[in-house]
C-alpha cells in the first residue's frame, strides 16, 4: 500500500512538472529553432539567457519588474498593518456591534472587482491618479485589507483576553498593546497574509491593464501580456523566457518563507 501511494505521488508530480518542462526547454530555444516539431525536444540552455536579455531589453520586462516590486512590497505591508489594526479593534477593544464592523470590512470581498472597474477608472481619472504608481498602490492596498482583516481577526480571537487586561493593568494603552504585544505574537499570521497578498498583486493583470498605461507604471504582467500582442513583436521563446523570469521572484519567496507560511496558515506562532 505504501509503495502504491508513493508511485501515485511520483506520477502526479511528473504530470505537474510537464508544463514547467515545456516552458523551460522552449524558452531556451532561439527563435529560428522554435517550431511545432521541436516543442518536446530540449536544446542548448544557453539560449535561455539570450532570451532573458531580449525580454528585459526589448520586452521592457525590467521596467515592469521595478514597478511590481514596489507594489508587491508596499501595498501588502500597509494592508497587513491596517488589517491587523481592524482585527485588533474588533476583537480586543470590543467595539459595539463588533460582528457588524467585521461584516462591513469583509463585505468588500463579496463583489468582484469587475463590477466596480468602470467607476474606479472614472474616479481615478477625475482625481488625477490614473496611470500613476500612487494610484496603483492605493487600489492594491484597498483590495488587500479585507482579507488581511479577516485572517488577523481570527488569529487575535485565539489570544486570551487576559493578555490585554494584564497589559492594561500595567499601564499600557491600546496602541502600545497592539504594537508591543499583539503584533509580535502574530508574526507568523502577518507573514502568511503578506505572502498571499504579495503573490496576488504580483500576478495581477486586470487592474494593471485598466488603471495604467505608462511603461514605468504598469505592472510586469501587463508588460508580459503586451509582449504577446500583435504589436509586441516578440517571438514565443522570448515570451516564455519573460514568463519564466517573472515567476522566479514568487517561487523564491515561497521557498525562503515556506516554514513561516505554513505556520501562519495554521494560525500558529513561531519564535
Amino acid at each position: 500500500m505504501h509503495g502504491l501511494r508513493k508511485l501515485i505521488l511520483v506520477v502526479l508530480g511528473i504530470i505537474w512538472l510537464i508544463p514547467l518542462y515545456l516552458m523551460v526547454i522552449n524558452a531556451s530555444k532561439l527563435s529560428a529553432d522554435y517550431g511545432n516539431a521541436t516543442v518536446w525536444i530540449p536544446s542548448d540552455l544557453r539560449g535561455l539567457f539570450v532570451n532573458f536579455g531580449e525580454a528585459l531589453d526589448k520586452g521592457r520586462i525590467a521596467r515592469g519588474l521595478t514597478s511590481t516590486f514596489i507594489y508587491s512590497i508596499v501595498s501588502p505591508a500597509v494592508a497587513v498593518v491596517l488589517g491587523a489594526a481592524a482585527g485588533f479593534a474588533v476583537v480586543a477593544l470590543r467595539l459595539r456591534r463588533p460582528f457588524l464592523w467585521f461584516v462591513i470590512i469583509f463585505s468588500a470581498t463579496v463583489f468582484p472587482i469587475q463590477m466596480v472597474l468602470m467607476p474606479l477608472f472614472m474616479g481615478y481619472v477625475e482625481v488625477g491618479i490614473f496611470d500613476s504608481r500612487l494610484g496603483m498602490i492605493l487600489i492594491y492596498t484597498g483590495i488587500s485589507i479585507p482579507f488581511s482583516a479577516f485572517v488577523l481577526r481570527n488569529f487575535f480571537s485565539g489570544i486570551a483576553r487576559q493578555v490585554y487586561e494584564a497589559a492594561a493593568i500595567d499601564g499600557a494603552n491600546a496602541w502600545q498593546i497592539f504594537v508591543r504585544i499583539y503584533l509580535p505574537m502574530s508574526r507568523s499570521a502577518l507573514l502568511a497574509v503578506f505572502i498571499l497578498q504579495a503573490t496576488f498583486i504580483w500576478n495581477d493583470l486586470l487592474l494593471g491593464l485598466s488603471l495604467s498605461q505608462d511603461e514605468d507604471v504598469r505592472p510586469v504582467m501587463t508588460t508580459l501580456a503586451a509582449m504577446q500582442s500583435t504589436y509586441g513583436g516578440s517571438s514565443m521563446p522570448v515570451v516564455l523566457a519573460g514568463g519564466l523570469l517573472v515567476s522566479l521572484p514568487t517561487i523564491l519567496l515561497f521557498l525562503l518563507t515556506q516554514r513561516y507560511f505554513t505556520q501562519g496558515l495554521s494560525l500558529g506562532q513561531y519564535n
